[in-house]
């Protein structure tokens, strides 16, 4: 036990010291947090404007409407063209124009819009037509409430007269759907991250001691499992370091936006960050959070480490042995949207009880509430099943580990590598 504490230690403290974990620790939530606002913003701001001519032959679409409706919706710009279709055509890029419709002389008003074919020089996607497709709608609507006799009072009314669906849980009416889906899908991608890198480096440090033969030496002295279970154990203090200091932070931004109020400009900020706290059973789900993070990390490190034992120092077998492993992993990212859109459902159930899964699809439903979504029994068994599950791994991996690490030459294949694993001592 001893000895696995000097491991421990070794992996602890020479992976804390360096500057790349100081950097990470504080720059991460910093990027991540950029890289979600920022590429909302660049979405935003590339779309392009679209400048397209509409040539109407049924009298129903009117210069002053377009023009009003240009004023009060900046998306694209339409115009009100008396050229032919074949003059655009031909000269459409000399044009000044984007693209141009052609409302036909059949259409009538009390009947639905047939298709209109916008012309472009160059094929686009439905996002990029969407806000000329929802201006000409607005249009459209505006000479039908024309012809009805509808005004603007009778409209406003008609608009505002809209029933929206609030799902609210009965279990727990403090619970919020929208902080739910933020928060699950936020920490299931901390976790999906977390466990690549991690694992990664587990492969890493494991690959570079048997390639500069310290390996050779050190289990001269200690049994290989031994070897294999303080280098998981050391590097997972290291990512359990890591997630407390980033949940310390995150108490830190919660006290200090509970402090600041509504008074100032980051009103809707301060009041966001408040309904995560208010609507959600918090230290319940960083409880889990951490112990979904740590047991997928040993599930999944025990692994990482056996390929990086299997492996020489070229990178490209290390590539193409782990690759299995991580497909679960990415696996369980791609589900997360059908899991969020139906947190109840069979798919989200199973993959919350294999423990293959379970790390990133049980933090995915457990903010939508605990018991309304997720009875406890569920989260006892997925918990159950995961230790269960890394206990299995470590036992598995550490057999292959035992055989792999002293082995050079040609890259073994899977097959070879479980052959390790049920070899009889």
């Amino acid at each position: 036990m001893n000895k696995i504490r000097l491991i421990i230690g070794r992996e602890y403290l020479t992976r804390i010291r360096k500057k790349t974990f100081i950097l990470s620790t504080v720059l991460f939530p910093l990027l991540y947090l950029g890289l979600i606002l920022g590429t909302g913003y660049i979405t935003a701001k590339s779309g392009r404007k679209m400048h397209v001519a509409v040539i109407d032959s049924s009298g129903y679409f009117t210069k002053a409407k377009i023009d009003s409706l240009n004023l009060l919706d900046s998306s694209s710009r339409l115009s009100l063209v008396t050229a032919s279709a074949s003059n655009l055509e031909s000269n459409l890029e000399k044009s000044g124009y984007d693209g141009f419709i052609v409302v036909p002389a059949t259409v009538a008003w009390d009947k639905p819009l047939p298709f209109l074919k916008l012309n472009t020089t160059h094929t686009m996607s439905m996002e990029g037509t969407a806000p000329v497709q929802s201006k000409i709608n607005a249009l459209w609507m505006s000479i039908k409430n024309e012809k009805l006799g509808i005004d603007a009072e009778k409209k406003r009314i008609l608009e505002q007269n809209n029933i929206i669906i609030v799902p609210e849980n009965i279990k727990d009416r403090k619970a919020n759907s929208g902080v739910a889906t933020a928060i699950g899908s936020v920490s299931a991608i901390l976790i999906y991250i977390i466990l690549l890198l991690y694992g990664s480096q587990v492969m890493m440090g494991v690959m570079e001691e048997k390639t500069n033969r310290i390996a050779e030496v050190i289990v001269s002295s200690v049994k290989p499992f031994q070897l294999m279970l303080g280098k998981i154990l050391g590097i997972g203090l290291v990512c359990l370091t890591q997630i407390l200091l980033w949940i310390f932070f995150i108490l830190i931004i919660y006290n200090v936006t509970k402090l600041t109020g509504k008074a100032d400009a980051m009103s809707s900020v301060v009041g966001g960050i408040q309904d995560v706290f208010t609507s959600s059973n918090m230290p319940l789900i960083l409880s889990c959070f951490v112990f979904y993070l740590l047991g997928g990390f040993f599930f999944y490190a025990s692994l990482f480490a056996a390929v990086g034992s299997a492996v020489n120092e070229d990178m490209r077998e290390a590539q193409s042995l782990s690759f299995p492993l991580m497909m679960p992993i990415i696996f369980s990212v791609a589900m997360m949207t059908a899991v969020l859109k139906d947190p109840t459902g069979s798919l989200a159930f199973w993959g919350s009880i294999i423990p293959f899964s379970s790390p990133i699809i049980m933090m995915v439903r457990l903010p939508f509430g605990v018991p309304g979504t997720v009875p406890w029994w569920q989260l006892g068994l997925s918990m159950s099943l995961l230790i269960a599950g890394f206990i299995f791994t470590t036992w598995f991996a550490g057999k292959i580990y035992r055989t792999g690490i002293l082995m050079y030459g040609k890259k073994p294949s899977w097959k070879e590598i479980i052959k390790w694993a049920f070899r009889k001592n």
